[in-house]
Parts: C-alpha cells; structure tokens; sequence
C-alpha cells in the first residue's frame, strides 16, 4: 500500500471523515484529501510533511514511524540527489560558451580589401587612358591612404571578457513566513536548510546559481540588485535556475 492508501484506511478504521480530521489535525480538508492521494507538495516542504503525518497517527491512533518511513522512501526530497532535483531547470547541462572572431584576423581582412580596391582602380584608369590616345606621361600613383586604426577602436580580449562575465548575485529574504531553501552554485551546494521569517542569506556565482524554495508565496528574490516578481504562492515549492547573461 502507498503511504496515501495508509493514512485513508487508519483513519476509516477510526470512524472520521476527512472533515473531521482534518479539524481535528487542525489542516485544511483539501490538503488532507490531496495526502491520501499521495500528493505531499502543498505541505510547505519535508519537515511540515513530517509534522502533519505525526498529528494524524496521533488522531488515528496509529503508527508514527510507519508513516514517517514510508514518506523518506517515496516523497521526502532530502533523500534525492542534487542532479534530480534541480533537473527540471537544466541546471546540470554544460552551458555553450560564444565562439568570438579574432579582431586580428578582421582587422587583416578589411586592410587586404583596402589595396585590392586601391590597385583595380589605378589599372582601369591607366587603360582608359590608352585608348584615347594621349600620350603616356609616367605619373607616379597617388599613394592610396590607408585606414587609421586609433587604439580606441581596438577592443582587446581581456576588455571583451570581463565584459561578459558579470556573474550572479542572488538575495533571498523570508520576507512573510518560513521557508526551507537549497542554493547551488556550479555544482556545489551553498547553503541547505531552513531561512527564518526576517532573515536574509546572499549568494554569488560567476556562471549560475540554482535555488528550491518551499514556501515560495512568503519569500522575496533580488537578482543582481533588481527583485523579482512573486515566484509562487503559500506553501508552493518551486526549483528555478538563474544565469550570468
């Protein structure tokens, strides 16, 4: 039997609807309607999940611990690895890096079009000079200019990738009510556990920051000094992923 399958047979076997229940656990009917279907998200993370299923063995007179293990098994999220929970975001794909053109090789190529040109057109004026006859005075050629290259107009590498690698700032405020969080950086886990109503915890990153939130609806982001919109709602667990541009 699932666990959702347990918890609707204790409590038949007690004599209560779910109604009842859910008053006497003091939890909505709806939530505890959704547990029997073994659907555990809305219960605000791992550790309210616990709470709840220790309330109704106590309600129903029946096993805690029962309860508890089947939900480690099937449903905790603790127990899965950081690569399965943060799947849904991509956070574990390689991120293609921009292949750039030399400017060397541009600069190269714009000069070389400079002189093709320069020469085509000291050889059309020579012919047409030719066939009307003139006589041919030796005229050394106008000496073509060739293109300034000011250092303002040179960008060099080291310019154009520090340009590119702002990197990642991340806030995150319980800023209404409790919260369970999980932060990875490029792989590795920063900061694992729970964020308390009024507290604040930052994080930064060179190339993305991976968040799991459990309360989403009482939390406030701030990404590289701009606060994001609502991520969820109450109790709602949500898994985003944030990039360096």
């Amino acid at each position: 039997m699932t666990l959702g399958e347990v918890i609707r047979q204790a409590r038949e076997d007690a004599g209560l609807s779910i109604d009842e229940l859910a008053q006497i656990v003091n939890l909505r009917s709806r939530l505890l309607a959704a547990m029997e279907d073994d659907d555990f998200i809305q219960c605000g993370g791992d550790a309210y999940a616990r709470g709840h299923l220790k309330n109704i063995a106590k309600a129903t007179n029946s096993s805690a611990s029962e309860f508890i293990a089947l939900f480690d098994a099937n449903h905790s999220t603790d127990s899965r690895s950081i690569h399965s929970q943060l799947v849904d975001n991509n956070a574990a794909a390689i991120k293609s890096e921009n292949k750039r053109l030399s400017w060397k090789v541009l600069l190269s190529a714009s000069l070389s079009i400079v002189v093709i040109i320069g020469v085509v057109q000291f050889a059309l004026d020579s012919a047409q000079v030719e066939d009307e006859g003139a006589p041919i005075v030796a005229e050394s050629p106008t000496p073509t200019a060739e293109p300034s290259v000011t250092p303002s107009a040179v960008v060099s590498p080291e310019t154009e990738e520090s340009a590119t690698t702002a990197g990642v700032t991340l806030v995150i405020s319980a800023a209404r009510g409790d919260s369970r969080i999980h932060v990875v950086a490029s792989g590795e886990t920063l900061y694992k556990g729970p964020l308390l109503q009024g507290e604040e915890k930052s994080f930064k990153d060179d190339v993305s920051i991976a968040i799991y939130l459990s309360n989403a609806g009482d939390v406030d982001l701030t990404l590289n000094g701009e606060k994001l919109p609502p991520r969820g709602e109450q109790n709602q667990e949500i898994r985003e992923t944030f990039r360096a541009n």
